[in-house]
């Protein structure tokens, strides 16, 4: 017998209130903040601009960005991993306070961090004349992911600022003119770095690079030795470049190179059967017109089939 329409429809109106009843509850929304970030300095290095550095924020699921507050007033938004910038534009001889705080992907920002204050440098005359290089560059590791630079005061005609820290041709921190030490952190545990110095003054004019210093970080508790290239050395001459370099320790022969250029793969080096046991050396033909500056890495293939670490990388003026 046919039940009747009306007892049908109730039916299925429980039927589906049961089911919606039975279903996972929307995820509630995120609304935790990341954490207040750590170790805000601002320096400035011109008559217009402050260089903001901090030390990163943490989140239960990601941070995403940063923003950069300029006497309260949010003046830069920066995407996460950075961690400095350049405030520019600013008057001569003015004072301002600057903090940071955290973005994640909801939304949700820190709290901010206590105001720095940071007063550009008085206008000047103009100025042409850039500092002498930094002498004597040491670089020291600190633990698995940071490191100490010290070095000799650079000489200008007026007053060195500022000075630059650049790894692999990139600025990764800026220190006051009147020091001669830097503290780098956010390094990888295990890895080879190259770092040089500029000096700057209050114009914006930049020395030449120091000579480079050089350092691996402390590998990571139950992490193996590191297995990148040693001294690598790169020169050019009549449109070639040549690097030579010390093969790693990896407990067999190293038949294979994978070789980079500016961070991106160029080719993979290849030996036969008895592969150099001392200095090795590779030349290659530069495809780039002369005065093109290229940054350099080398990584060996291991006895079980894998990549090794990264060399530190060398800049290399092609001629």
């Amino acid at each position: 017998m046919q039940r009747p329409l009306a007892a049908s429809l109730l039916t299925a109106l429980a039927l589906a209130l049961a089911l919606t009843g039975c279903a996972d509850p929307a995820p509630a929304p995120h609304t935790t903040p990341a954490t207040t970030p750590t170790g805000l300095t601002a320096v400035s290095g011109s008559s217009t601009t402050v260089h903001v550095m901090w030390e990163a924020a943490t989140d239960d699921r990601a941070v995403t960005g940063y923003e950069i507050l300029q006497d309260g007033r949010k003046v830069k938004d920066l995407p996460a991993p950075h961690l400095m910038t350049d405030v520019t534009g600013l008057a001569p001889g003015t004072r301002h306070a600057f903090a940071v705080r955290a973005r994640d992907a909801a939304g949700n920002t820190s709290p901010p961090t206590a105001a720095v204050p940071a007063t550009t440098r008085r206008a000047t005359a103009e100025d042409r004349e850039p500092p002498t290089a930094p002498r004597a560059l040491r670089a020291a590791p600190a633990g698995a992911t940071a490191a100490t630079l010290t070095w000799t005061a650079a000489r200008d005609d007026r007053r060195v600022t500022a000075y630059d820290v650049y790894q692999a041709g990139v600025r990764i921190h800026t220190a006051p003119g009147d020091t001669t030490t830097a503290r780098l952190t956010g390094l990888r545990p295990g890895t080879a770095y190259s770092f040089t110095l500029r000096a700057r003054d209050a114009a914006d004019n930049s020395s030449p690079d120091s000579p480079p210093a050089e350092l691996t970080t402390a590998t990571a508790p139950g992490a193996p030795p590191n297995t990148s290239p040693r001294d690598l050395a790169a020169t050019s001459a009549h449109g070639e470049v040549t690097l030579t370099w010390t093969p790693p320790e990896t407990g067999g022969p190293v038949t294979h190179y994978q070789f980079h250029i500016d961070g991106r793969f160029a080719t993979t080096i290849v030996w036969g059967a008895d592969p150099p046991t001392g200095r090795a050396t590779y030349t290659f033909s530069a495809q780039a017109k002369p005065g093109t500056t290229y940054t350099l890495t080398l990584r060996a293939r291991l006895p079980d089939g894998t990549w090794g670490d990264f060399s530190a990388p060398r800049t290399v003026v092609v001629r």
